[in-house]
């Protein structure tokens, strides 16, 4: 038997939704809420979201009991029935790529690092070509550095050094004006 409030008018047969639709929308919802819980409380902050979902998520965030942490995911999809979720998951998706940008920038740069001090003589040049502005005698103190260190087996000093030097001239090259051509 169908019963219906007096209040909900009947919806046309064409737009009411499965049971099963509407689990996996509530499920999409709940995914959404788990980014954002997953999210480090200064990127969840450039994320406009109302006052009772933000509070939601940050209390989800410091719940350490699994069971806990997804009873307050699933009341975080709850709460976003009621908001638009495009615009929030535009900007998760910026933020996610901003991350994936971030750790391929700190993997190029672990590699070229390892690669100048197991083979500076072939690998020199070609970090010196990409970073015209870099101290040749400075990258080869810290590789001559790092390589001693790893012979002698010593904490990675200048290898660090090395790193964060190679991270610089990046971050250099990335706000390098572009010259008029």
């Amino acid at each position: 038997m169908n019963r219906q409030n007096d209040e909900t008018p009947l919806k046309d047969p064409a737009e009411r939704k499965s049971k099963s639709q509407v689990k996996r929308d509530m499920k999409a919802l709940q995914k959404i809420g788990e980014r954002l819980v997953a999210l480090p409380p200064s990127q969840r902050e450039k994320i406009a979201l109302p006052e009772e979902l933000r509070e939601a998520v940050e209390f989800a965030a410091t719940l350490k009991k699994h069971e806990a942490r997804r009873r307050q995911v699933k009341y975080i999809g709850v709460l976003m029935r009621h908001v638009d979720t495009e615009a929030i998951t535009s900007d998760l998706e910026d933020i996610e790529g901003e991350q994936r940008r971030e750790t391929l920038a700190f993997h190029r740069i672990e590699k070229w690092r390892d690669e100048l001090i197991n083979n500076p003589a072939a690998n020199l040049d070609d970090v010196v070509k990409r970073f015209p502005e870099s101290d040749r005698q400075r990258l080869m103190q810290l590789i001559r550095n790092a390589r001693k260190e790893r012979e002698l087996n010593r904490p990675p000093k200048s290898s660090r050094t090395l790193f964060q030097y190679l991270k610089e001239l990046e971050k250099r090259e990335e706000n390098k004006p572009e010259s008029p051509r």
